[in-house]
C-alpha cells in the first residue's frame, strides 16, 4: 500500500505547542485518504519548535496531492497550536511543501495547498477553485472594515486586541515585549518621578537634562549638548524624526511678511531675501495644519497651548540649513511678531521651542500614526480580505503587515482613545489629535507615498544644492532596491500587462484600499485598479516602503528589511530574487556605514539593517 512521510513543524514562539489530538487527511486527484491520527508512542508530539515526522499509509493510490487537511481535537483542555508547515514525501520520492504559518484554535481545522504561488487563472481544478473561494469568504467575515472615527481611514472591526482573528494577534512573546518596551520608555523618561514637571511650568532649561538623563547614545547625547544651536535646529528638519515637512520656498507667503531688513544679518551672499528665494536658498516649514486645533482641556488644573508657526530657513555658504525667521501663528499682526536670530537669546530660543513642539505634534499624529501605521493597516486588511494565501502578492506582502493590525488596535485601545495616553501626555489630546488626522486626510495622496515624487514635490531632490539631506539620499537607495525586487517578483508571475489587468483578486485588493482606506476620495490619487506590471510594481513598492523604511525613518526601528523567516514562497526564481534583494540591501548598508564614519552625527535610520519589515516589529 502507498506510504507517505509527513513532516510537521511547530512554531517556536511561546505556547506554540499543543497536547491536543492532531489528525491528517490527504486529498488527491485520484482519491482521498482516511483521517490519520499523528501520534508516536511514548513521545510528546508537537512541542514548541519541534519538527516531527510520521509515516502515513493509505489504501490506494491518491494521485497528485492537491490539499492537506489538518484537524485538531481536544485532549484535555483546549490548547492552541501554531503550525509552521507540513512537508510531504510521496511514494514516488517527491517532496511537496505546504506552508501554513497559522494558529489552529479550539476544535479547529485548516486545509492547506502546496506552496507554489498561483493566480486565480492558474486554478482549473474545481476543488482548488472552491478552496480559494472559501478561504476568501471566511476571511471577509473575519476581517471587517469599521469607522473608528469620522474622517479616518477605515480600520479593523475590533474593539480590543482579543477581538482580533488569532492569526494577527500578538504572540504572547510579542505582547510581553510590547508591555516591557512601554514600561522601559516610562522608566527612561523618569515619567513617574517627573510627572509633576509636565503639569506645571518648568523652572529652567536644565530640566530638559533631567528628562534625558537615562538616555545614552551618540545621537541623543549630541542633541542634548547642542539642541539650542541654530545648526542643530535646522539639521533636525532634514534628518530628525520628522524630515518630511521642510520644502524649498519658491515664493514668500503673504501671511508671513518677512523682509530683507529683518533677516539681512543672517544672509551671507549679499543678496536680498527675494533674490535668495529665486536662487533656491530659502526653505520653509508651515504648521498650518495646527491652526485652530483644540488644545488639551482634559485636566482643568493644567492649561495647555498649541501654536501653528511658520519657520523660514536659509542655506548658508557652508550648505547648512539654519532658521532665520519664526512666526508663531498664521495671521500676521502686532500681537503675532516675527522672531529673529537677532532678538534676545531666550526670545529666539523660545520661538524655536514652540516650532519644535508643533513639529512633535505633527510627527506623532500625522507623519507616524496616520501616514505609516493607519495606512499600513489599510493595506493589511485589504490584503487579508481579497488575496488568498496562495496568491503571490499575499506571499510578498504578508511579512510587511505582520502585527500591524494588532499594534494599531492596541493604540486605539490604550493610546489615542478617550482617556488614553495621548489625553494624558499630549497638548493635542482630548480630541485635537483626532481633528488633526481628519484635516490631514486631504493631503494623504498616493503621490505623497511615492518617495521620489514626495521629495521632488517639496523641491528637495537636488543632492548638489542640499548635500546633507541623508533621509532623502538613503531613502532613494532603499526605494530603488525595493522597486527592483517587486518588479522582479511581478515579472515572475505576470508575463504581461494583460495578466495584471485580468487578475480579479488583485484588482479587488487595490479597489478595497481605495474605497475603504481612502474613503473613495478621487483627490487621493489612489488607483481603483492597476493596469500594468510597472504600475503594480510601483504600488507594491509603496506598500512595502511605507510599512518598513518610511516607518523606520520616523520611528527608529531595529529589525531587518529583506528577511523573510516565514517561507511563504517555495519557488526557486522567487528565492533567487529575495537573495538578490538582500544583496542590494547589504550594499546600501555598506554605503551608509562608510558615509557615517566621517560624521559626528551619523544618520542610520534608513540603513536596511535597522529597518523593520513592518510598522509593528
Amino acid at each position: 500500500m502507498p506510504s507517505y512521510t509527513v513532516t510537521v513543524a511547530t512554531g517556536s514562539q511561546w505556547f506554540a505547542g499543543t497536547d491536543d489530538y492532531i489528525y491528517l487527511s490527504l486529498l488527491g486527484s485520484a482519491g482521498c485518504s482516511e483521517k490519520h491520527l499523528l501520534d508516536k508512542p511514548f513521545y510528546n508530539d508537537f512541542e514548541r519548535g519541534a519538527v516531527d515526522s510520521y509515516d502515513v499509509t493509505v489504501d490506494e493510490e491518491l494521485g497528485e496531492i492537491q490539499l492537506v487537511k489538518i484537524e485538531k481535537r481536544k485532549y484535555w483542555l483546549h490548547d492552541d497550536w501554531y503550525l509552521k508547515y507540513i512537508t510531504l514525501k510521496t511514494p514516488h520520492g517527491d517532496y511537496i511543501e505546504f506552508p501554513c504559518y497559522r494558529w489552529i484554535t479550539g476544535d479547529g481545522e485548516v486545509v492547506l495547498r502546496d506552496g507554489r504561488a498561483k493566480l486565480a487563472r492558474d486554478d482549473q481544478i474545481h476543488i482548488l477553485k472552491q478552496h480559494r473561494r472559501k478561504e476568501l469568504e471566511t476571511r471577509q467575515k473575519q476581517y471587517r472594515w469599521m469607522e473608528w472615527s469620522p474622517g479616518f481611514p477605515l480600520s479593523i472591526d475590533a474593539k480590543c486586541h482579543k477581538d482580533l482573528p488569532r492569526d494577527i494577534q500578538f504572540d504572547s512573546e510579542k505582547g510581553v515585549d510590547f508591555v516591557l518596551n512601554y514600561s522601559k520608555a516610562m522608566e527612561n523618561l523618569f515619567i513617574n518621578r517627573f510627572m509633576h514637571m509636565f503639569q506645571s511650568s518648568w523652572n529652567d532649561f536644565a530640566d530638559f537634562e533631567k528628562i534625558f538623563v537615562k538616555i545614552s547614545n551618540t545621537i541623543s547625547e549630541r542633541v542634548m549638548n547642542h539642541w539650542q544651536e541654530d545648526l542643530m535646529f535646522g539639521y533636525q528638519f532634514l534628518n530628525g524624526c520628522n524630515p518630511v515637512l521642510i520644502r524649498r520656498c519658491t515664493e514668500l507667503p503673504e501671511k508671513f511678511p518677512v523682509t530683507t531688513e529683518m533677516v539681512e544679518c543672517s544672509l551671507e551672499r549679499q543678496l536680498s531675501l527675494e533674490q535668495e528665494v529665486q536662487q533656491g536658498n530659502i526653505f520653509i516649514v508651515d504648521f498650518e495644519l495646527l491652526d485652530g486645533i483644540d488644545a488639551n482641556k482634559t485636566d482643568p488644573c493644567t492649561l495647555q497651548f498649541l501654536a501653528a508657526p511658520i519657520c523660514l530657513l536659509y542655506k548658508n555658504l557652508a550648505n547648512k540649513i539654519v532658521p532665520i525667521a519664526i512666526q508663531l501663528s498664521q495671521i500676521p499682526g502686532d500681537e503675532n511678531p516675527i522672531f529673529l536670530p537677532s532678538d534676545a537669546k531666550y526670545d529666539w530660543l523660545l520661538a524655536k521651542i514652540w516650532v519644535r513642539s508643533s513639529d512633535f505634534h505633527v510627527h506623532q499624529t500625522i507623519t507616524h500614526l496616520l501616514r505609516t501605521h493607519l495606512v499600513s493597516e489599510v493595506f493589511g486588511i485589504a490584503m487579508y480580505r481579497q488575496l488568498p494565501a496562495v496568491h503571490p502578492i499575499f506571499k510578498l506582502l504578508v511579512a510587511h503587515v505582520r502585527y500591524t493590525i494588532a499594534i494599531n488596535t492596541k493604540a486605539r485601545e490604550q493610546l489615542i482613545c478617550e482617556c488614553g495616553l495621548f489625553d494624558k501626555a499630549n497638548a493635542t489630546g482630548g480630541g485635537g489629535h483626532v481633528q488633526m488626522v481628519q484635516r490631514a486626510m486631504k493631503d494623504l495622496t498616493y503621490a505623497s507615498l511615492c518617495f521620489p515624487e514626495a521629495i521632488k514635490a517639496r523641491g528637495m531632490e537636488s543632492k548638489e544644492d542640499i548635500p546633507y539631506y541623508f533621509y532623502r539620499d538613503d531613502g532613494l537607495l532603499v526605494w530603488e532596491a525595493i522597486r527592483m525586487f517587486t518588479a522582479e517578483v511581478v515579472g515572475i508571475y505576470y508575463e504581461s500587462d494583460q495578466v495584471v489587468e485580468e487578475d480579479p483578486e488583485l484588482q479587488d485588493f487595490v479597489n478595497d484600499v481605495y474605497v475603504y482606506g481612502m474613503r473613495g476620495r478621487k483627490s487621493s490619487g489612489f488607483p481603483k485598479s492597476v493596469k500594468s506590471r510597472e504600475q503594480l510594481s510601483e504600488y507594491l513598492t509603496v506598500v512595502i516602503f511605507t510599512a518598513s523604511a518610511q516607518h523606520a525613518a520616523v520611528n527608529f526601528g531595529q529589525l531587518f528589511l529583506g528577511m523573510y523567516p516565514e517561507e511563504h514562497f517555495i519557488e526557486k526564481p522567487v528565492k533567487a530574487a529575495i537573495a538578490r534583494f538582500r544583496k542590494n540591501l547589504e550594499a546600501i548598508v555598506s554605503v551608509i556605514a562608510e558615509r557615517n564614519k566621517k560624521k559626528q552625527l551619523p544618520y542610520y535610520y534608513l540603513s536596511p539593517d535597522r529597518i523593520p519589515n513592518s510598522v509593528a516589529i
